[in-house]
Order: structure tokens, then C-alpha cells, then sequence
């Protein structure tokens, strides 16, 4: 039977209890709450839902690095596609049968996950005893606990073509800072270099720095306020809009926004995108591109109160009703995959961001991370809240209708906020 919430929490609690007295005999407590990897044996299932192709087999040999240590541990790796994975976890675990040991949640996922009490409770543990990053890290908390550790992070960033810069008279190793300096730089694209401007990806998680640029968010969770709809949303909104109506940004395609923009963004047609690091390999790889070395990335632009990209990423969870013999298994897994070494030979096998701090430690040389540090910089939580997966269907309409059909930003903004006081956070208030 599947533990409850609670229970989760008690398990945990009390297998930290039994580690702590397992080192209550020697000064280095730390040294003895570690299980002796010789000692555990156990057979856990991790559900992985990263790019079967071109990530999976990093993840797979690590694996292979994780059972040179843990010899009797034997960890049942399946590839689960994305958008099948969260339904598909809940379905398992709700029945109390068939859910993964380990999961590769999306950050948004955790707190809904925990709210049903289907994940293991991880304070207390090894697992936790990373140095990870304050942003990433809080996605993982729900109801003063912390149900997972970051896998790896991202945020959006400006990407640029340097030498559609250079063409256009513009200093690559200045991009511009602001959605203003963007308009200027646009048009010396335009008018110099004879490409589009920038492209602006007709979704709602890419309008998300528009509204953090004027001071904006989706919710005060504190106040348990619906704010989508705020002045200063609109604001922001408008931002995009204009640009989009003034043809600083080329108009997005309807059908197909995200992968218009990257084609035309390979193909050297446009200056600038607004884009994450899962990205760099597929443009720099692109034989019409012209490799990594022409690929600038900064933070995204600025609007008139600060520069705030969201926070996105992966994280490393444990389903609560796993046989309680396995737990020293799956948090010495968790624990080996979240390390900054194993960060670090994921950044740099797939240019992915690590969770972990001091994962960076080791990457001081590798420029495909490095370039993506002023993004970080200014990535902000979005409201963690069980209901922040169902955010963004509501907002991807809204970002059709105002960058493709023109609607009004402050009609699409009250039809969102409609949306989520209907169907997302229907006991929060309304503006």
C-alpha cells in the first residue's frame, strides 16, 4: 500500500534516526551515517525522462560509474518520453504498483507530487547534503520539507548570431541588456545585415521575462493572489507586442512558433532568439551556424524595473511507497547522481547546467557552461505550488493571441487570470 504523505516524512525521519545512531560512537558522524557501499543490495527502477538519443546514454553511463562503487546495487534504467512521464507517475503511484523507485521529475512536478504524498521525503539524509543551488533547490520544497535534489537546472538566455553582429556594426561582446537596446539592435540587423532582428517564441513560458522585467509574476502565493493580470503584466506584455507590431521581432508562426524560430535562427535568417542551454548543441552542431564560437549567450534583456528569466530544470525524487529496504539504495543513487562529478560529466558530455555548486568548481574551463552564468544570475523561482504544472496552457493561448492575432494585453492577461481562478487556484483571490 502506498505510504501517505505523513508517513513518508515519519520514514524518513526515522531511517535518519537509525543513521545517526549508526555514527553516534565516533567524532565523524558524517563518515558513519555514509553506508558502506559493500553492504547494500537492492534492485530499483529509475524512470528517466531525458532525450532517449542524444542525453540518455550519459545518464546510462553513469549508471555503469555508480555500480563501481555500489557493486550489488542494480539500478533498472527506463527511458519514459516527457510528456507521458507526469500522468504516467501518478497513474503508478496512486495504484501503489508500478511507480519508479527514482524519478526525473520537471521542476514544476514536485510540489504537485508531494502534495498527494507520493514522494519520499528526503531531510535528514545524505542526499541532501550537497552544496546545490538556492533556486533550483527550491522547487524541491513543499509543506517545510524537501522532496528532491536539482538534476540540472536551465533558465531562458538572449542567444545571438556574432556575426549577423558583427555585419550589423554591433559589438559582440556587448549584447544588448535591455528590450530597448534590443529594438536598436534590430533594426541595425535589419537594415546592415539584411536578417530579421530577433524571433520571439509565441509561448508563455518565453513571455515570462516581459513580465519579470516590469516586476511582474503569475501569483503572491503568500497573499494566495491570482497577479497575472497586474498592471504590470500588462506592462510587460505589451512590450512584446509592440515589438512584434513595429517588426522589431518577426511575427511568430502560428503553428509552429518554437521550431520557425530555430530553424531560422540555424540558418543565419535572424540575429536574436531568447532560448535555454538545451539548445547550444543543436545550433552549434548546425553546419549552417558556423559552431559554438559564433553562439553568444547572455542574460535575457531587461525591462524598465530588473532582467528575470524563469528557473526550469529536472530533479532526482523518490517515490514514497518504495519498499523501505531500499531507501539506503535509492539515496545512495540519488546522492552519486546529484555529486558535482556526476554534474559535472553531464555539463560536459551535453552542455547541460548542473544543480550543484560545486559542480562549477569543475567546469571552470568549460565555456558552454561559463556562458550561461549572467542567465543564472538572474533566474527567479516561479511559484512552486502543487498547481504550477497547469500554468502554462492558459498562457500559451494567451501568447498566441497577443503576438499572433493581436488580441488586446490586458484582455488576454483577465481571460488568464479568469482561466486560473476557474480551473488552476480556484481558493485564490482574484485582482
Amino acid at each position: 500500500m502506498r505510504r501517505t504523505h505523513a508517513a513518508a516524512v515519519a520514514g524518513t525521519a526515522a531511517l535518519a534516526l537509525v543513521l545517526a545512531a549508526c555514527g553516534s560512537d565516533s567524532d565523524d558522524s558524517s563518515e558513519q551515517n555514509e553506508p558502506d557501499p559493500q553492504s547494500l543490495s537492492a534492485e530499483l527502477t529509475w524512470w528517466d525522462t531525458s532525450d532517449p538519443e542524444n542525453e540518455a546514454p550519459a545518464f546510462e553511463e553513469l549508471i555503469k560509474r555508480f555500480n563501481e562503487e555500489y557493486p550489488d546495487v542494480e539500478v533498472n534504467y527506463q527511458s519514459v518520453p516527457f510528456g507521458e512521464a507526469q500522468n504516467k507517475f501518478k497513474t503508478a503511484a496512486s495504484s501503489g504498483s508500478g511507480a519508479p523507485d527514482i524519478l526525473r521529475a520537471e521542476v514544476a512536478w514536485v510540489p504537485e507530487f508531494a502534495s498527494l504524498g507520493y514522494l519520499y521525503a528526503l531531510d535528514g539524509t545524505a542526499a541532501l547534503e550537497g552544496n546545490f543551488l538556492e533556486t533550483p533547490l527550491s522547487s524541491n520544497e513543499y509543506d517545510g520539507s524537501t522532496y528532491g535534489v536539482p538534476q540540472v537546472t536551465d533558465t531562458l538566455g538572449l542567444m545571438y548570431n556574432k556575426e549577423l553582429f558583427q555585419k550589423a556594426g554591433l559589438d559582440p561582446e556587448a549584447p544588448p541588456t535591455t528590450w530597448d537596446e534590443v529594438r536598436e539592435a534590430s533594426e541595425a540587423l535589419q537594415q546592415k545585415a539584411g536578417v530579421e532582428g530577433i524571433y520571439l517564441n509565441a509561448a508563455g513560458y518565453f513571455m515570462l521575462p516581459f513580465l519579470y522585467g516590469e516586476g511582474g509574476d503569475l501569483l503572491d502565493v503568500d497573499a494566495e493572489t491570482i497577479t497575472v493580470n497586474s498592471e504590470e503584466n500588462v506592462a510587460g506584455l505589451t512590450v512584446a507586442q509592440q515589438m512584434v507590431k513595429d517588426g522589431t521581432a518577426a511575427k511568430p508562426n502560428a503553428s509552429d512558433s518554437y521550431g520557425t524560430m530555430m530553424t531560422l535562427f540555424k540558418e543565419g535568417k535572424v540575429g536574436m532568439i531568447v532560448n535555454g542551454p538545451w539548445e547550444v548543441a543543436n545550433i552549434a552542431g548546425d553546419p549552417k551556424f558556423g559552431g559554438f564560437e559564433n553562439l553568444g549567450i547572455a542574460a535575457v534583456p531587461g525591462g524598465s524595473e530588473q532582467a528575470g528569466a524563469p528557473v526550469g530544470g529536472h530533479n532526482y525524487v523518490v517515490w514514497s511507497g518504495m519498499d523501505e529496504a531500499k531507501a539506503d539504495a535509492a539515496l545512495a543513487f540519488v546522492e552519486f547522481m546529484a555529486s558535482p562529478e556526476s554534474q559535472a560529466y553531464v555539463a560536459e558530455e551535453l552542455g547541460l547546467l548542473p544543480g550543484n555548486a560545486d559542480a562549477y568548481d569543475l567546469l571552470s574551463d568549460n565555456e558552454k557552461v561559463s556562458a550561461w552564468q549572467g542567465a543564472l544570475d538572474a533566474a527567479q523561482p516561479r511559484p512552486w505550488i502543487p498547481e504550477g504544472g497547469l500554468f502554462f496552457a492558459p498562457l500559451d493561448e494567451m501568447a498566441v493571441k497577443v503576438l499572433v492575432q493581436g488580441q488586446d494585453p490586458k484582455k488576454a492577461l483577465d481571460e488568464v487570470a479568469e482561466t486560473f481562478k476557474a480551473e488552476v487556484v480556484p481558493d485564490y483571490e482574484a485582482q
